[in-house]
C-alpha cells in the first residue's frame, strides 16, 4: 500500500472514530436498535457520577471488635470492607466508596442512592442459611412433652422437628442459579467449601431415607428428602422462586456474612447542588482553558497549531466516550485527572512540533520534516507517558476510591493522548502535505 493510500484510510478511520465516540456522548443518546438482522442492540447510556456530584447517601458505621483478639483486628475489619463492598456491588452501585477510619469506623459512600432505608438494608441484611437434619423420635417426643400445655397441632409442631447441622452460610463457597431440566424452574445451587463439604456428605450419609430442610433467615425454604449420601459438596435450593428471586439469593449468599457485627452511628443525604456548582465552574473552567490554549497554540505554531486544537478535540471525544462505555464513575478528582490528561496531550504534541521545526530549519522537505521530528519526538513521549501510567496503577492499586477515581482517568487519558499524537496529528499533517500548504514554510512556523 502506498504512502498516500494509508494516510487516506488513517484519516478515514479518524473520521469514522470521531462520528461514533460524538454520537456515544450525545446527551440525548438513547442507544442503536438493529432489528432487521434480528439483532436488538439497545444502551441507554450516560454518565455516572460520583457522590460529590449527584448526590447520595454518606453512612458510617462502627464495628464491634470486642470479641476480636488484637493481631487480628486490621484483617477483621478489612474483611468487613470487602464484604460491604461486595453487597453494593451486587446491587449495581457505581463505584461505591467503602474505606476505614479510626481503625473500627467505616465510611460508606453510595452515589445516587437518595433512599437511606434502602442503603441501610443493602449493606446491613445478612442472610442466614442453615441446613437442619430431622429429630430422632426420642427428642420430638420431649419436644411435645415440652409444648402440650400450648395444645399446638402436630402440623404446625412439625416444623419445629429438626435441629442444627452445625452447616450453614459460614461453609458456603458460592451459589448460582440454575434450571430444573425436569420443570425449567429456577433453583440456586450451593457450592460448599471444603469443610462443608465434608460436612454435607456426613449429614446426608447418616440421613438417607430422612428429611434435611434448609432454612433461610429463620424459616423453612425446603425440606427435601436424602435419597443418597451426597458427597461432591453441592446442594440445591427449589423453592418456587422466580427468577429474580433466585437472583437476589444468590446475590446475598455470595455477598457472604460479615465477620464481625456493625452498628451505624450516623447517616446522611448527601444534596447533589455542591456537585452542580463544582460541575458548571469545572466547564467554565476548562471551556477558558482550551480557548487560551487553542489561540497559543494557533499563534505560536500556526498550521500545526490548528492541526493540535483538532486532534485535542477528537481526543477529548474518544476518552469520553470511554468514560460512558466502561463505563468510569466522574467525580471531581477524575474530572482533574481528564483536564490533566488533556495537558499530557498537548505537551506531546509541543514535542512534535519542535522537532518538525528544527528538521524543516535544517532545509529538509516537509514530508520528511514531518517523519524525523516524530521519530525524534517519540522516545520522549513514550518515557514520560508509560512513566506516568505506571504511577497511575500504584495510585489506582493502593489509593482510596477518590485517589483511583483520579488514577483511572488520568491513565486512560495518556494512553489516548498518546493515540492521538502519534495517529491523529500525524494523519492530519500528512493530509497537509498532500496540498499546497506544504510549499508555505510560513504556516509551519518558519521565517524565510
Amino acid at each position: 500500500m502506498s504512502s498516500k493510500r494509508k494516510t487516506l484510510l488513517n484519516f478515514l478511520v479518524i473520521i469514522v472514530l470521531t462520528l461514533v465516540s460524538g454520537y456515544i456522548i450525545y446527551p440525548k443518546n438513547q442507544g442503536i436498535k438493529i432489528q432487521d438482522y434480528g439483532i436488538n442492540y439497545y444502551n441507554d447510556l450516560k454518565f455516572h457520577l460520583g457522590l460529590d456530584l449527584q448526590g447520595g447517601t454518606h453512612l458510617v458505621y462502627q464495628a464491634d471488635l470486642s470479641q476480636i483478639e488484637e493481631s487480628e483486628k486490621v484483617e477483621a475489619i478489612e474483611g468487613v470492607r470487602d464484604v460491604i463492598e461486595r453487597r453494593v456491588n451486587a446491587f449495581g452501585v457505581s463505584e461505591p466508596i467503602v474505606q476505614t477510619s479510626q481503625k473500627e469506623r467505616l465510611i460508606v459512600e453510595l452515589a445516587g442512592i437518595k433512599d437511606v432505608n434502602q442503603a441501610i438494608q443493602m449493606i446491613g441484611e445478612t442472610p442466614l442459611l442453615e441446613f437442619k437434619e430431622e429429630m430422632t423420635e426420642e427428642e420430638k417426643n420431649n419436644l411435645r412433652e415440652q409444648v402440650k400445655d400450648l395444645n399446638m397441632p402436630e402440623e404446625y409442631l412439625s416444623q419445629f422437628f429438626y435441629k442444627s447441622s452445625g452447616l450453614g452460610g459460614k461453609q458456603l463457597d458460592r451459589s448460582d442459579v440454575i434450571f430444573n431440566p425436569n420443570t425449567y424452574e429456577p433453583e440456586v445451587q450451593l457450592q460448599f467449601d471444603s469443610e462443608g463439604k465434608d460436612l454435607f456428605g456426613e449429614i446426608t450419609k447418616r440421613n438417607v431415607g430422612k428429611k434435611v430442610a434448609i432454612y433461610l433467615d429463620g424459616l423453612p425454604i425446603s425440606i427435601p428428602v436424602v435419597n443418597e449420601p451426597i458427597t461432591d459438596g453441592k446442594a440445591v435450593i427449589s423453592g418456587n422462586f422466580t427468577i429474580e428471586e433466585a437472583k437476589t439469593l444468590v446475590q446475598r449468599l455470595n455477598a457472604g456474612a460479615l465477620p464481625v457485627p456493625i452498628n451505624m452511628i450516623s447517616q446522611q443525604t448527601v444534596d447533589a447542588s455542591l456537585g452542580k456548582y463544582s460541575i458548571e465552574r469545572s466547564i467554565v473552567a476548562a471551556f477558558v482553558g482550551i480557548i487560551l490554549l487553542s489561540l497559543f497554540m494557533i499563534i505560536y505554531y500556526r498550521i500545526q497549531g490548528v492541526v493540535s486544537v483538532v486532534a485535542l478535540i477528537i481526543y477529548a471525544l474518544l476518552v469520553l466516550s470511554i468514560f460512558k462505555l466502561i463505563p468510569i464513575t466522574l467525580t471531581l478528582s477524575g474530572i482533574a485527572g481528564f483536564i490533566l490528561s488533556i495537558g499530557m496531550a498537548v505537551d506531546a504534541n509541543v514535542l512534535i512540533f519542535e522537532r518538525v521545526k528544527e528538521e524543516l530549519k535544517k532545509g529538509k522537505p516537509v514530508t520528511i520534516a514531518i517523519d524525523e521530528g516524530f521519530a525524534r519526538a517519540w522516545s520522549s513521549i513514550f518515557d514520560s507517558n508509560v512513566s506516568t501510567i505506571i504511577t497511575c496503577i500504584i495510585l489506582a492499586y493502593f489509593g482510596t476510591s477518590i485517589i483511583e477515581g483520579f488514577a483511572i482517568t488520568l491513565g486512560i487519558g495518556i494512553v489516548f493522548s498518546m493515540f492521538s499524537a502519534i495517529f491523529i496529528t500525524k494523519t492530519f499533517l500528512k493530509i497537509l502535505v498532500m496540498t499546497k500548504i506544504k510549499n508555505s514554510l510560513w504556516l509551519f512556523g518558519i521565517k524565510k
